[in-house]
């Protein structure tokens, strides 16, 4: 499918496309001849501006912008530069997340608050703010997470907020379908990026275990997924949720 698909003149914002999964995203958009809005957001040492700009210098014309997607404000400035160097958006694609681990016994009010507001909040924001600039009959995809599904240790705010993600998407599957835009997450297992690589050995041990397939998911299989869903073969699908994970839940 993906090898056909053609996405020219379509418009894709993915945020949070600085690295890993959504860097992997966003150079697919681009491999298929979408025009592409990079996102990042800024820290001290400049290290996500410089490889937004890295993963934007391979795809002709693409837009590199700052934005935190957990403030309103700052999503709306995004979504604007969107429209006004694009005209709007046929893709959105919710992927900025961050991960603050610990059980619940020693989790503190920040790190809850924190983890909520990026992963959560972030995704209504830009969804909120696509309304104005997204076309009809366009893409809406929101990247999830098998621990919205599991639970797993240690993740009550993350699996929280990936839960919230996968309510939020058939609420909003709902409310778009009258411009026929369609909805959908993908909850990603247990994929090869720079957070698992930075596991402890006995931890990927234990969760290999656990994997039917006996492998970690790469990033081109979430990207594969997402495209798929945002191809014309998936016009009929809205308000599912995709699970690749290589059969660590069913």
């Amino acid at each position: 499918m993906s090898s056909e698909m053609d996405l020219t003149g379509k418009v894709a914002l993915v945020t949070g496309s600085s690295r890993g999964i959504g860097a992997g995203i966003i150079s697919a958009f681009g491999k298929h001849g979408a025009q592409c809005v990079v996102n990042y957001v800024a820290d001290e040492a400049g290290r996500n501006k410089t490889e937004a700009e890295a993963v934007a210098a391979s795809l002709p014309g693409a837009l590199v912008v700052q934005g935190d997607v957990g403030n309103a404000a700052e999503v709306a400035e995004m979504m604007g530069r969107a429209k006004e160097k694009f005209g709007g958006l046929d893709i959105l694609v919710n992927n900025a997340g961050i991960l603050r681990d610990r059980t619940i016994k020693k989790m503190s009010e920040v790190e809850w608050e924190t983890v909520l507001r990026v992963n959560l909040n972030g995704a209504f924001h830009c969804i909120h703010a696509a309304a104005e600039v997204i076309r009809p009959e366009g893409r809406i995809v929101n990247i999830a997470s098998v621990s919205g599904q599991m639970g797993l240790f240690g993740q009550a705010n993350y699996a929280a907020s990936k839960a919230g993600v996968m309510a939020l998407t058939k609420v909003a599957a709902r409310e778009f379908a009258r411009q026929r835009i369609t909805v959908n997450a993908v909850a990603p297992g247990f994929i090869a990026t720079d957070i698992h690589q930075g596991m402890p050995e006995e931890v990927k041990k234990r969760f290999l275990s656990e994997i039917p397939l006996g492998k970690f998911g790469e990033v081109s299989d979430i990207a594969e997924a997402v495209l798929f869903l945002c191809s014309a073969d998936a016009q009929y699908i809205t308000g599912q949720v995709l699970h690749v994970n290589g059969g660590i839940w069913m």
